[in-house]
């Protein structure tokens, strides 16, 4: 048998199926609401970690690069002392004095390049045991975050193991209800539904009320809702309204009991003043 093309279905029909989709999108949205905060919670500490390891891998190549500086330097010191040695070597050798101060200030040269490289690798040490104690705290605080992260996700798991096989019949559902519903009207309440703080894109009339944003809404209104010829929304929140009669909904209506009318009793006095009217004699 083929299947009946949205656009031939009534209003009252695409009615009745927008509001059984809406329905089942809501209890979608009660099953994902179990889980909570969790799945913001673990995104929040995947995130955390990612620039933790960043972070930690920054501070390694800082520490790398201040060990190469301390490597470098020592080589220049050694290159530095070399050469202090052979102008010290050159001094027995010196035929004037021009030579002997020329000597003699390259020996006072190396020997200040060798202290400055002394100063740096100090420096560059000491820059490398803090960066170390950096490290330390990080990858502390890094293991301390992955392992509130597996918590996480295995309380999360455990939320969604509960409720996946009922929310995969309910998104099957869904799919099912959606190739029933005009494109159109599809994308105009998947749009307000969007919108809407409680995700309901269409609602039943209330208490002569919208009830998405609890407005009142005309009696001349609520009889074109009632007649089920065009699609109405709300003009204050822009939700598909629909009645509740068609929504499946029993609206529970008071019922007045016809009250008799009371008989007023009525008392006679007799005045004090007043005399009292003699017996007829017999």
């Amino acid at each position: 048998m083929a299947k009946k093309d949205p656009t031939d279905l009534t209003v009252e029909e695409r009615l009745k199926t927008l509001y059984q989709l809406q329905t089942t999108l809501s209890s979608i949205d009660e099953k994902r609401a179990l889980r909570g905060e969790l799945p913001l919670e673990v995104e929040d500490l995947e995130d955390e970690i990612e620039g933790l390891t960043t972070r930690i891998e920054k501070i390694q190549a800082d520490i790398d690069e201040y060990q190469r500086a301390v490597a470098q330097k020592k080589g220049e010191i050694e290159n530095a002392k070399a050469s202090v040695e052979r102008y010290k070597a050159q001094l027995n050798d010196v035929k004037n004095n021009r030579e002997y101060d020329t000597l003699s200030k390259e020996i006072e040269f190396q020997s200040l390049e060798i202290e400055l490289c002394n100063k740096k690798i100090k420096e560059a040490n000491f820059k490398v045991e803090e960066k170390k104690a950096e490290l330390e705290q990080n990858q502390a605080l890094i293991e301390d975050r992955r392992q509130a992260l597996d918590l996480k996700k295995a309380e999360l798991d455990e939320i969604m193991e509960e409720t996946r096989a009922e929310e995969e019949k309910l998104k099957v559902k869904v799919k099912e209800l959606e190739v029933k519903i005009e494109p159109r009207l599809l994308t105009s309440f998947k749009r307000i539904r969007k919108n809407a703080r409680n995700g309901l894109g269409i609602v039943y009339v209330q208490r002569d009320a919208c009830g998405g944003c609890f407005n009142k809404i005309p009696p001349q209104r609520q009889l074109d809702i009632k007649m089920h010829k065009k699609v109405i929304v709300c003009e204050y929140c822009g939700r598909i309204l629909i009645d509740p009669e068609l929504a499946g909904v029993k609206i529970a209506t008071p019922s007045t009991e016809e009250k008799k009318p009371r008989k007023r009793a009525i008392r006679k006095t007799v005045k004090k003043d007043e005399p009292a009217v003699p017996e007829a004699e017999a």
